[in-house]
């Protein structure tokens, strides 16, 4: 596995990162800890060393599970968390960035995980009451004492991470993009690409859907967060599995997966991307690692450039209700209206 820059402030990681969050969360029910502690170590020791994870993801267990797998080896990772959102009793999802949250926060990732620091702390979800200056702030004073090494932004908008690198360097902005997810590629990305920040892609196999096609939807569990995404519903799937059959066919001459090839689609995007697939199968680990070498010409990247995108795809990547905390939604009030909490 390679090694890359993230970012324009030290951070080196490996080409490809591990996500952890379907260990714990998301998609069915948890899976054994035993397994997940050995695929984790396996992914270190094959070169897979930027692991991903979150106090949202359980909600907490993700974290204990990861922060289990380390012992021993921590210095051998580049590891990353987020904060900011919590799960309510009403099942809603609640965003806090206030300077109080994002320490108590962080503590308490830190206890979960076992370690003393945290290389790169990501705010998972952009809290629209608080100036983003505000809380960067909070997140530079982590830095400071060091409880994070570097500072991560997900789903945020092109001027909200504008305005938080302005008050600290930001090292990495986490998105989804993949072959049926391209709108980063109007603003978010090339704004990274400007101030030196580093991309980090999560679900680049379309959560599955690029591995396996629409039968990916066959014998999922009721708590499977694909239950309750548009992309996988109904006619959408339908008009999805086209995108499918020609990726497949594609993949085919090219002499390796469809997942695979979608993978490499957001490899040869640019150096300056670690997509952080997730799985919780050695085997599909094994061909994930593959995908990263793989070269695609120009020629290969239009023609998948050109089944994917904008009305290429069916299907919203989350329900309305949801859709406020993504990137598009997330714009914070400007910092001269912020009142310090007491």
């Amino acid at each position: 596995m390679e090694r890359i820059k993230l970012g324009s402030k030290g951070l080196e990681v490996s080409a490809q990162g591990l996500g952890c969050m379907g260990m714990s969360h998301s998609y069915g029910p948890p899976k054994p800890e035993d397994d997940m502690i050995r695929l984790i170590r396996y992914a270190v020791k094959s070169g897979v060393t930027f692991l991903d994870t979150s106090d949202f993801y359980g909600p907490f267990t993700n974290e204990i599970l990861v922060g289990k797998a380390l012992k021993g080896i921590r210095d051998k990772v580049q590891l990353a968390t987020k904060f900011a959102a919590s799960l309510c009793d009403d099942g809603s999802v609640q965003v806090r960035g206030d300077p109080a949250y994002v320490r108590s926060a962080c503590e308490a990732s830190l206890k979960r995980l076992d370690t003393n620091y945290i290389d790169l702390y990501y705010q998972h979800r952009i809290d629209t009451k608080v100036p983003i200056e505000v809380t960067i702030g909070a997140m530079k004073e982590l830095v400071e004492e060091g409880k994070i090494k570097y500072i991560g932004l997900s789903e945020a908008s092109a001027s909200t991470i504008r305005r938080a690198h302005a008050v600290h360097p930001i090292t990495a902005v986490q998105l989804e993009w993949s072959l049926w997810c391209r709108d980063v590629e109007e603003e978010i990305v090339p704004t990274c690409r400007e101030l030196g920040i580093g991309i980090v892609p999560f679900s680049p196999l379309g959560r599955g859907f690029f591995s396996l096609g629409p039968n990916v939807v066959n014998n999922l569990a009721d708590n499977d967060l694909r239950k309750k995404l548009p992309m996988f519903e109904g006619s959408n799937l339908e008009h999805n599995a086209g995108l499918f059959a020609r990726l497949e066919e594609l993949s085919k001459r090219k002499g390796c997966g469809p997942g695979q090839m979608a993978l490499a689609w957001v490899h040869n995007q640019g150096r300056d991307a670690c997509p952080i697939p997730g799985t919780t199968k050695i085997e599909n680990l094994n061909k994930n690692i593959k995908a990263s070498s793989i070269k695609l010409t120009d020629e290969e990247m239009n023609e998948l450039n050109a089944i994917s995108g904008k009305g290429k795809v069916k299907g919203d990547r989350y329900h309305e209700e949801y859709m406020k905390f993504t990137w598009a939604y997330s714009d914070t009030p400007p910092l001269s209206s912020w009142v310090a909490q007491p």
